[in-house]
């Protein structure tokens, strides 16, 4: 009808013929300030066209490869990290938290061997601890018998100890301090002590300076550990960290043999992480039983968590408030359960998407430790006479 004969009408006007087209084609070719184009259409020259149509198109190839190059490199979030250092006189105090490498009281482990077995499974949890088929039947003879035996309890009561006897003397910046200025924790090195647990140094201290002055007498032959499970050190432990984060000794302890001065230099590291997709933090994350934000803290809630909802019980060493698992439940359930833990990357650390990012805002510790001898003949004869000890054992 109508309609039909006005469309045909508008192609015709809106097409023009053939030649028209040509023309117009060659007029813009000549035209245009589209370098190259020019050459391909009024060059004669068989060879010299081809030869223009490759730098043309050569050009145009590399023109679009720049161009997505730029819009890839765009949508990768380029980031620059800046490093500055500020040298203060005055910084915050950190927490130091101290172990004895010799977990348990000699008497009461002298007949119960098994306890270091025990130990190493609730341990596991934040250590890898692979257990030996030769002890399997002792520890199953055990924990048949001694189903309502604690390991916290026992732990607590006859691992290392803290008190006048084994903390010879606490100088903080000229201050005295005493062992009820240290609170317990529990590691995998049994009983734990951290000094500054609740930032009593929240002033900021002049640096460099004499800082926390310790002396430990650790009593090697009222405590013991099991050689056979690789525990063959005598001395103390410790780690430096902030006093909001908990302690974690794996990999990051230091440690000071028996008979010997450790002088540590610290230094603070305040490093703060950019959030996706620049870096890899996520600035919503918040934790439950941690005042703030830490790869560490946040895998031991997540252990937990799964540990709980497997095993119907939490373990005394990590966070939280569920009914605490008895022994047959750390070696029937929780030891498995950490294993499937890591075996399926249940709880995973780095990336933005991974269980525990990176945190945004950390503050580390880094550490310098020299050592020398304890002292000479004047300083073992004024320690044996104070402690009461022979020269032999002050040595």
């Amino acid at each position: 009808g109508i309609l039909e004969k006005i469309r045909l009408c508008l192609i015709k006007k809106l097409l023009p013929d053939l030649e028209d087209r040509r023309k117009y084609h060659e007029g813009f070719a000549s035209s245009t300030s589209f370098h190259g184009v020019h050459n391909i259409i009024h060059t004669q020259s068989k060879a010299r066209r081809a030869l223009w149509l490759l730098i043309v198109a050569g050009c145009l190839a590399i023109v679009v490869w720049q161009i997505c190059s730029r819009l890839i490199y765009y949508f990768s979030w380029p980031t620059t990290t800046t490093v500055v250092v500020q040298y203060v006189e005055n910084v915050k105090f950190p927490a130091v938290t101290f172990c004895s490498l010799n977990r348990f009281q000699a008497h009461a482990v002298s007949n119960l061997k098994v306890i270091f077995f025990i130990w190493n499974i609730v341990s596991a949890i934040l250590q890898n601890f692979a257990i030996e088929d030769k002890y399997s039947q002792e520890l199953n003879d055990f924990l048949l018998g001694n189903q309502n035996f604690s390991i916290k309890d026992f732990t607590r009561k006859n691992g290392f100890y803290l008190n006048s006897s084994t903390l010879l003397e606490c100088d903080f910046f000229g201050k005295p301090c005493y062992p009820q200025d240290f609170e317990q924790v529990f590691t995998e090195y049994g009983n734990c002590f951290t000094f500054n647990h609740n930032e009593l140094s929240a002033r900021r201290v002049s640096l460099p300076g004499r800082g926390l002055h310790l002396l430990f007498d650790v009593q090697q032959d009222k405590f013991t550990d099991e050689p056979a499970l690789g525990y063959t050190d005598a001395g103390i432990t410790f780690v430096i960290h902030s006093p909001q984060e908990l302690p974690r000794f794996d990999g990051l302890g230091l440690l000071t043999p028996v008979g010997m001065h450790a002088q540590v230099a610290i230094r603070q590291l305040k490093s703060i992480i950019q959030e996706y997709p620049w870096g890899e933090c996520k600035p919503d994350i918040k934790l439950q039983y941690h005042k703030i934000y830490s790869t560490n803290g946040c895998l031991l809630e997540c252990k937990a968590r799964y540990i709980q909802d497997w095993c119907g019980c939490l373990p005394f060493i990590l966070p939280g408030n569920g009914t605490e698992c008895d022994l047959l439940k750390f070696y029937k359930c929780v030891y498995p359960a950490v294993s499937d833990i890591e075996i399926k990357g249940l709880c995973t650390v780095g990336t933005h998407n991974s269980t525990c990012p990176a945190p945004c805002e950390e503050t580390d510790y880094p550490t310098t430790v020299t050592y020398s001898n304890l002292g000479g003949e004047k300083a073992i004869k004024y320690f044996s006479t104070k402690l009461k000890r022979s020269p032999e054992y002050i040595r």
